[in-house]
């Protein structure tokens, strides 16, 4: 079998066209079953549906900007196994955004319009944090993981009790990434300094507070 290899150019075509799939289109995702079709249907009151596809569209912005984290940092890791690894575990942030998408269309909502804006910005962070050494990229992806662990745990909190197909959504992405993470540290990531930890928590709520509205 013939070894392909992608230029600079092929490079920047291709995460184009994911960036495309991820915000506009149909990402490709693993294969997974939604784990929501497993979960009773209940009724939701307007406020409760409401309520639920504020969350939903806050998860949902956060799998964008997931996807964007482990694309920019494929794009510039070091190590093949780690750059491997980025991709796959992109794979698998794909599913969440696909189950997020659905279940916001069965709330009769949609997903925020500043995803491209985010986008872009975690794009960029990704690529930056695979240039200061896979090391760092690893270190930022467990950090990363743990703080959206963090979110996933107060929305499973908000969330209205009856809503179990929310719920059951919810409760996979966090078993992923909590497994994203260990193996993050597994492989070497190194824990980032208090001041980076900080700025990522302030930028994370910015990101809450303009999707739950927007």
């Amino acid at each position: 079998m013939t070894t392909r290899y992608y230029t600079a150019a092929d490079a920047v075509l291709i995460h184009f066209d994911q960036a495309v799939r991820t915000l506009f289109g149909r990402p490709e995702t693993t294969g997974r079953p939604n784990p929501a079709g497993g979960a009773s249907a209940a009724e939701l009151q307007p406020e409760e549906r409401q309520l639920a596809a504020r969350l939903m569209r806050v998860n949902h912005t956060g799998e964008v900007c997931a996807q964007a984290l482990y694309q920019g940092q494929a794009l510039t890791a070091r190590l093949e196994t780690v750059r491997d690894r980025m991709e796959q575990a992109a794979d698998e942030e794909n599913d969440h955004l696909a189950w997020c998408a659905t279940r916001l269309r069965e709330l009769d909502s949609h997903a925020s319009l500043l995803n491209p804006l985010f986008y872009a910005g975690s794009f960029a962070i990704g690529a930056l944090a695979g240039k200061a050494g896979d090391r760092w990229s690893l270190g930022f992806v467990a950090e990363t993981e743990h703080q959206v662990i963090e979110h996933l745990n107060t929305h499973l909190d908000q969330l209205p009790a009856q809503d179990q197909q929310s719920r059951a959504i919810l409760g996979q992405m966090k078993e992923d990434e909590a497994r994203h993470a260990t193996y993050a540290l597994a492989a070497g990531g190194a824990r980032l300094p208090l001041p980076i930890r900080l700025l990522m928590k302030g930028m994370s709520k910015v990101m809450t507070k303009t999707t739950y509205w927007v």
